[in-house]
């Protein structure tokens, strides 16, 4: 009679798409969906049937994760689930590949296996980085356990047996957007990379392992943070990249790089929390040294990336959708504004996207099962090159994630990296 009664319950169980995840779905093209991929090089070849049953236990204990999207008159939404699956799948040479909305059971999820690689794609309209992470985390050690080791809960790693945090699904947007002020979005022309398109459904990805501690010494140098010295060194590349292009007009070279907001605001949400910031280089004013990149990176942080300016920020991005004649225009006028902006706008803001998960840190009971993890932000909207980062203990790890033929910008990246002394150790689907 329990059993039941939560099945009754899960049934009627949904979600409102929160502030971040309204734009994704209005993206969403046959060949392009915000897909962004996370990995575990484990130490033992994956047992995929082991995988399954984890799988099949994990899910339900983050009941935003096992939901498909619906389609009302003025809003999307997201409904639980009960349908079966998802299905674990060996992996593809071309991940992040577009997750339409009607197959594979409705999942916005995907986990896949090669060797010794356990990967989750996850669509961006469930959650961010931070919040998959969190249900990759917790896979992986439900995982270990059918591996036989035991792994305790603790730090990303949730109990499956105990009841989800009504916390864990909010929008933790609207709790804190409400400054008094809108700051205005940077709307000035970027530099553009140009390249020629791949083929239909392939994604070039380049990925680089270092040294966590060698980077760390090498940007304290530069008295930056580690996050502030590779946007510089990625910002440095593009300047190259613009220069070598040779076109008539320079123009900034921008980062779109998100924010996690859990650092400034309280939240234990597992779904978007995120916004953006756009470092930004202008060669315009005159020549760049690598010196000169790094202290304007550094500046540029340490000024936007505060509580106030950011909820400044949310408070921006909440006001259109809380504007009365917004909320009651029909769904499919909503997608093509959407589109239009992002397109004209949104897009052309930035020349390249950087995000930095920075350090995870993990049980030591299953550290000791882990070689490294990737993470890749999936597939660009245009023509421009993703750069995603992330460390476990001393493996500091950059994937690239790009859909043209050209590899300029990245092999800059790398090669200063490189003439720096910081020994990069390259990998790729290429």
């Amino acid at each position: 009679m329990a059993f039941r009664k939560n099945r009754e319950k899960e049934d009627k169980l949904w979600y409102r798409l929160d502030l971040s995840a309204i734009v994704y779905p209005a993206l969403q093209r046959q060949d392009f969906s915000s897909v962004y991929r996370l990995s575990a090089l484990m130490k033992e070849k994956v047992d995929p049937e082991r995988l399954q049953v984890a799988l099949d236990r994990v899910l339900p204990r983050f009941p935003s994760y096992k939901v498909a999207i619906r389609k009302g008159v003025f809003w999307r939404y997201l409904e639980y689930n009960q349908r079966p699956g998802p299905f674990v799948q060996e992996d593809i040479k071309n991940p992040c590949m577009p997750l339409p909305f009607r197959t594979k059971n409705r999942y916005l999820l995907r986990v896949y296996y090669y060797d010794k690689r356990i990967s989750l794609e996850v669509h961006h309209c469930l959650g961010d980085g931070n919040g998959g992470m969190c249900v990759f985390h917790t896979l992986l050690a439900e995982y270990l356990r059918l591996m036989g080791y035991e792994i305790p809960t603790g730090y990303l790693v949730k109990d499956i047996h105990e009841e989800p945090d009504p916390e864990e699904t909010e929008d933790a947007y609207g709790r804190y957007a409400h400054a008094e002020v809108r700051p205005p979005r940077p709307m000035e022309k970027t530099y553009l990379i140009r390249g020629t398109p791949e083929p239909f459904y392939t994604l070039n990805m380049i990925i680089g392992v270092l040294s966590a501690k060698e980077v760390y010494a090498k940007a304290k140098k530069y008295d930056a943070s580690v996050t502030e010295y590779l946007n510089a060194v990625l910002l440095y590349a593009l300047l190259q990249k613009q220069k070598d292009d040779g076109g008539y007009k320079k123009l900034p070279v921008t980062l779109a790089m998100p924010v996690n907001l859990r650092r400034f605001f309280p939240s234990k949400t597992l779904r978007n929390f995120i916004t953006m910031v756009y470092p930004s280089i202008d060669p315009r004013l005159g020549e760049y040294s690598f010196e000169d990149v790094v202290k304007q990176v550094h500046h540029y942080m340490r000024y936007y990336i505060s509580d106030k300016f950011l909820r400044g920020d949310i408070t921006t991005n909440a006001a259109t959708q809380r504007h009365p004649l917004i909320r009651v225009v029909p769904l499919f006028i909503k997608d093509k504004v959407v589109r239009q902006f992002y397109k004209m706008v949104q897009d052309r803001n930035s020349t390249a996207g950087l995000t930095n998960m920075g350090i995870l840190a993990a049980p030591e009971e299953m550290r000791e099962h882990i070689d490294r993890f990737d993470i890749c932000m999936g597939q660009p909207f245009s023509k421009r090159t993703n750069c995603s980062i992330i460390t476990f203990g001393d493996r500091l790890s950059i994937t690239f994630a790009s859909v043209i033929k050209e590899s300029d910008a990245e092999r800059y990246f790398f090669r200063f990296l490189v003439k720096e002394g910081i020994h990069v150790r390259i990998e790729t689907n290429r």
